[in-house]
């Protein structure tokens, strides 16, 4: 639902690590994102965008999958029958619960790809080997908890203030 702008992306990511880092090199937006076109070209502010694809893709799909069955599963045999608000927000949170375990992975290879250290990385496929190979399964999952936290609230909301607007506009705006 969120749409993200790739260079800027890249550049915050690597902002966020370099600040954490002893020594922080860059100074701003402007004088990082002047620093990477300068050290790596233009497509340094690129790197990572097909784990941001992959990620973006299939964190829409499982979420807008599982809201739709949740949906259908709760309506049964009435495609008529209203949705209280809250149940939107449960069927919401759980959708975004089923997003974090499904790409979760692709957000780990996604934040490597555009940290500091994605020069060590040749391409997405290989930071997903290295992490395999180096790190294990298990690093895959790193963040999930609090990650869920978030994403949870994020989802249930949006998919509420979705559907009560689709509500109003049905009522008010007539297509019949």
């Amino acid at each position: 639902m969120r749409k993200q702008i790739l260079p800027a992306t890249r550049a915050s990511v690597k902002f966020i690590h370099d600040q954490c880092s002893p020594q922080p090199k860059y100074r701003g937006f402007f004088h990082g994102v002047r620093e990477i076109v300068r050290e790596q070209g233009l497509k340094g502010t690129y790197q990572g965008l097909t784990a941001t694809v992959l990620k973006q893709g299939s964190n829409q799909a499982i979420r807008f999958f599982v809201m739709t069955s949740l949906k259908n599963w709760y309506k049964g045999d009435d495609p008529n029958k209203v949705i209280n608000p809250f149940v939107t927000g449960v069927f919401g949170a759980l959708a975004g619960a089923a997003s974090v375990f499904g790409n979760t992975p692709l957000d780990v290879v996604k934040t490597r790809m555009q940290g500091l250290e994605a020069h060590k990385y040749k391409s997405t496929w290989d930071c997903a080997y290295q992490i395999m190979k180096h790190e294990g399964p298990l690093a895959f999952y790193k963040g999930t908890v609090p990650r869920l936290g978030r994403v949870c609230l994020d989802v249930a909301i949006v998919f509420v203030i979705y559907d009560e607007v689709v509500k109003f506009l049905n009522k008010v705006w007539k297509t019949d």
